[in-house]
């Protein structure tokens, strides 16, 4: 597979990994790809998903069975509803966020793009991320994909990681590194 040492490294991206290449095997990237975005804006919009995600006290073959009642409720295709009760028989449910934006980094490096993150503190508009995506692909060489994250801690401004280099233009840090050289 031709996806970084980095993304396998971590268990999401040894996750993602693997249902990437069974998604590859049987023709369904786009498919999974779809129901996972999905389930992210399931984790984003619904606090009870979330919940279910993150709560250590839901067993998991209690978790196993709310995931398979969600697939026919939020339109998953049978890999990616397979895949949910994987993960909660394993334990590993709350690696989902994590392993949706791996998935969607190999996916996208998979069609020829290169994947952005992008945090900013308040959600972007979608003219402003087409702007983004057609600078980050000049400086790129080749079509990007935005994974946006919304990250209020920031306080404003934008953090992009693009491959190996990161743009911290945050107000965040900006304030940091004046406090920084206050102190001398």
């Amino acid at each position: 597979m031709e996806t970084s040492g980095g993304i396998q490294a971590s268990l999401a991206g040894r996750y993602a990994s693997a249902l990437f290449g069974l998604a590859r095997d049987e023709r369904q990237i786009d498919a999974v790809g779809r129901s996972l975005d999905a389930l992210a804006s399931g984790l984003a919009d619904s606090s009870d998903f979330s919940e279910l995600v993150a709560s250590p006290l839901v067993s998991r073959d209690d978790a196993a069975k709310a995931f398979a009642g969600l697939g026919p409720q939020l339109g998953l295709d049978p890999i990616t509803t397979n895949f949910l009760g994987v993960l909660a028989r394993n334990g590993r449910k709350s690696a989902l966020g994590k392993i949706i934006r791996a998935f969607k980094r190999i996916a996208a490096e998979h069609r020829g793009e290169i994947s952005a993150e992008v945090v900013s503190a308040h959600p972007l508009k979608d003219d402003q991320v087409q702007a983004l995506k057609a600078q980050l692909g000049k400086r790129a060489g080749r079509d990007v994909t935005i994974d946006a994250e919304v990250d209020p801690s920031i306080l404003g401004g934008i953090v992009i990681k693009l491959g190996s280099e990161m743009i911290d233009a945050s107000i965040r840090t900006k304030l940091n590194r004046l406090a920084q050289a206050m102190k001398g």
